[in-house]
């Protein structure tokens, strides 16, 4: 795997996830006694200038890119590690996230949390060009069940860190995806049934079926609602 990004006339270092770095969130934990591999690269923070790094720095926003290419750990297929976002300081809203698949398939799973329980839990199955929103208040893992490399972009507040202890101290989310489909994680005291919902159209957001996400460096006030999500309204 080419732990470089050529983006635009730069070229990006990967922050590279290995096993041992998302042990503790397996089905599986006694894997790594075998040995330790890469499992999926981040590159963060792109543009594809510098003005366009000014505008958005200037809006407290980053742009990523994430590539995980097909594999097993374990009995599961290779995944994120999972996390949370924080509360925007002064709201009772977490921040939110857009995804954008740009190659391969991705499954987000999302979960909800209330109270130290386990509410909701929701599968998107995402293919090329589509965009997901994660809601407020939802953590989630991005899961590659496929055999092609997915790669997908996400654009997101800089302003905070992502919360991934939640998911450590579970070993993991609600579910594993392994070959027969998701099994429950007994780490959790009860979980719900799991929705599975199709992506929804974001034309009215402004993120248009065809057109990468990153174009909307152009007009980068549709993405206000990453910083400020208490002043919209939310349907999961």
């Amino acid at each position: 795997m080419n732990k470089t990004l050529k983006f635009g006339n730069k070229t990006a270092n990967a922050d590279i996830r290995k096993l041992s770095d998302i042990i503790e969130v397996l089905l599986d934990r006694d894997i790594l006694q075998s040995s330790d591999r890469e499992l999926y690269y981040m590159y963060r923070d792109l543009s594809l200038s510098r003005s366009d790094y000014d505008i958005i720095k200037a809006h407290h926003l980053r742009y990523d890119i994430t590539i995980i290419p097909p594999g097993m750990v374990g009995r599961e297929y290779v995944k994120t590690k999972g996390h949370y976002h924080p509360k925007v300081p002064g709201t009772d809203h977490s921040y939110p996230e857009v995804y954008e698949v740009l190659g391969g398939e991705a499954c987000y799973l999302l979960q909800k949390k209330e109270r130290g329980i386990i509410t909701d839990v929701i599968l998107i199955r995402a293919f090329e060009n589509d965009k997901v929103i994660i809601p407020p208040e939802y953590g989630h893992v991005t899961i590659n069940a496929s055999n092609k490399e997915l790669t997908m972009a996400n654009w997101i507040s800089d302003d905070f860190s992502s919360v991934y202890k939640p998911y450590v101290e579970h070993h993991g989310a609600a579910y594993y995806m392994v070959q027969d489909g998701l099994i429950p994680n007994p780490c959790y005291e009860e979980v719900p049934q799991i929705r599975e919902v199709v992506p929804k159209s974001l034309n009215k957001e402004g993120f248009l079926k065809n057109k990468e996400i990153y174009g909307l460096v152009r007009d980068i006030e549709k993405l206000d609602f990453l910083n400020r999500p208490q002043d919209f309204e939310w349907d999961c």
